[in-house]
């Protein structure tokens, strides 16, 4: 298992892979299509989006926490 005190960096790693993935993925089918290139095509264009995502949203996340806070109301105190 890994520390706790990790949990941000584990967050950001995740959530860039995927996003990442999905965004190169979409992007990939609508200019190279469903065929025989589309494996390789996705794997380049992911190869250069994860490597910016990964910091970027290592960086807006807190950003997005603090919006997020002002932006919902508290639980009703019990």
């Amino acid at each position: 298992m890994i520390p706790a005190r990790f949990a941000p960096l584990l967050s950001g790693f995740l959530m860039s892979l995927m996003m990442s993935s999905i965004v190169s993925g979409i992007s990939t089918l609508r200019v190279a299509g469903a065929g025989e290139g589309f494996a390789a095509a996705w794997l380049t264009a992911w190869a250069y989006s994860w490597p910016v995502a990964f910091p970027v949203v290592l960086m807006v996340a807190p950003l997005v926490r603090r919006i997020v806070a002002i932006a919902i109301r508290p639980p009703d105190a019990a």
